[in-house]
């Protein structure tokens, strides 16, 4: 049975998360990939705010394809987490709540997370034109010159994924490799 939750996500709601749980997201989500997380922290390093309060936040890397003719958006899966690693501590120690990506995160990553009580979610690869079937609305509000990249404000819901890595550091991928080393 899926857990329900809403974005942006509190940080109890967070710490009642564990890796392995479904969810279904509903509320507000923002996409953000490798172009916007470059510029958003070198931006941020240089004394600019970020463009969004990330304050409990979801990101969920990906760049959706453009919205055919009365659709609010196209396919929109996720990308590799992976490439967004060098900048997500910098996020979470600023409040980001939650990343919704794909693919095992870097050791800074987990205890960045740790230290936040940040969670990150998993979404299917692959399913991109299913999810676009859970976000209700989409809108451009930083960077609309990246294209795709830019950074979107998302209304989603029922939006599923899986709880990968917990904000105790609890990680998915090493679970499994542990059970099936036990075969």
């Amino acid at each position: 049975m899926a857990i329900k939750i809403t974005a942006p996500v509190s940080k109890e709601q967070m710490k009642e998360l564990h890796a392995g749980d479904s969810v279904l997201i509903s509320g507000t989500i923002y996409t953000a990939r490798d172009a916007a997380h470059e510029r958003m922290t070198t931006n941020f390093k240089n004394g600019e705010p970020f463009p969004i309060d990330l304050e409990n936040q979801v990101i969920y890397y990906a760049g959706p394809c453009p919205a055919k003719p009365g659709e609010v958006i196209g396919s929109c899966g996720p990308t590799t987490s992976g490439r967004m690693d060098a900048y997500t501590p910098l996020l979470l120690d600023n409040g980001l709540g939650a990343m919704i990506g794909k693919g095992a995160r870097s050791k800074e990553v987990v205890d960045a997370m740790k230290r936040s009580g940040a969670v990150y979610f998993g979404a299917t690869g692959g399913a991109g034109a299913l999810i676009a079937e859970c976000i209700k609305s989409a809108e451009v509000i930083a960077y609309g010159d990246l294209g795709t990249e830019a950074i979107r404000k998302l209304t989603v819901e029922d939006f599923p994924a899986v709880v990968l890595i917990d904000c105790e550091g609890s990680d998915i991928y090493e679970i499994g490799q542990r059970e099936y080393r036990k075969i």
